[in-house]
């Protein structure tokens, strides 16, 4: 899964990689979390990219309330055809959901489970393949529209499957963003971008268990610590850190 992530890019080097104009007002975040805004890209009708702050935790239009958003934060990308939240989204509101680097939790024979951050070896931005969508509170006829959003995850590649089964499907190329945020995806072609990002490009680390608290976010949190290795029987494989 994708449950906190990092964007601490600064904003001219997200527009030189994601070709948008908005200039939003961004700080430098090292522990996003859900039902936070987060920064998408998104395609209009002539294919012309535009910048948004959307809320993590897809809302689908039929939802009650925006409580829901919390349990939608990820969507597994071999069922996000067949899922009612996701499938019109899928079909209609793709984005590319920008980040610098995530994290996943490794369970440990005694004590709290190791955060670990996974980035790229330069350290520069990505994508998240991400899902949009539109709400508006059914019991105030004046509210708002509310964007939601939600990440696409797949099987973890051979480097993070010690740490999690899963990963966010994740993109680095204008390639993969303009197949992502075109009109029409065929079926082999998602399944391709559904399939777990070669390990080449990241390297994946131990960071400090701050982290664990959404209060915590300053950039301390993604600097590297030594943790205590074991491979006595009981204990986790580690993940060859590149």
């Amino acid at each position: 899964m994708c449950g906190r992530f990092t964007l601490t890019t600064p904003l001219e080097g997200l527009r030189d990689l994601f070709g948008f104009e908005e200039r939003p007002n961004l700080a430098p975040r090292a522990n996003i979390a859900p039902t936070q805004d987060v920064l998408a890209v998104r395609a209009d009708a002539e294919g012309a990219r535009h910048a948004a702050m959307l809320r993590w935790g897809l809302v689908p239009g039929w939802a009650k309330d925006l409580s829901i958003g919390a349990r939608m934060i990820n969507a597994r990308a071999e069922t996000v055809r067949e899922k009612s939240a996701f499938r019109r989204p899928f079909a209609k509101r793709r984005c590319l959901i920008a980040a610098d680097g995530f994290y996943e939790w490794q369970a440990r024979e005694a004590g709290p489970k190791q955060p670990y951050r996974v980035a790229r070896r330069d350290g520069g931005p990505f994508a998240f393949a991400g899902l949009w969508e539109k709400w508006r509170d059914p019991s105030d006829e004046g509210a708002s529209v509310v964007e939601t959003c939600t990440i696409l995850t797949t099987a973890a590649s051979a480097l993070l499957e010690p740490i999690h089964h899963r990963m966010p499907v994740m993109f680095f190329d204008e390639a993969d963003f303009d197949a992502w945020l075109g009109t029409e995806l065929g079926e082999q072609q998602a399944a391709e971008l559904f399939s777990p990002r070669e390990p080449s490009p990241l390297v994946v680390y131990p960071v400090s268990t701050k982290v664990n608290r959404v209060a915590n976010d300053d950039l301390s949190l993604i600097e590297p610590v030594e943790v205590e290795r074991s491979s006595g029987p009981g204990n986790p494989r580690q993940p060859n850190l590149l």
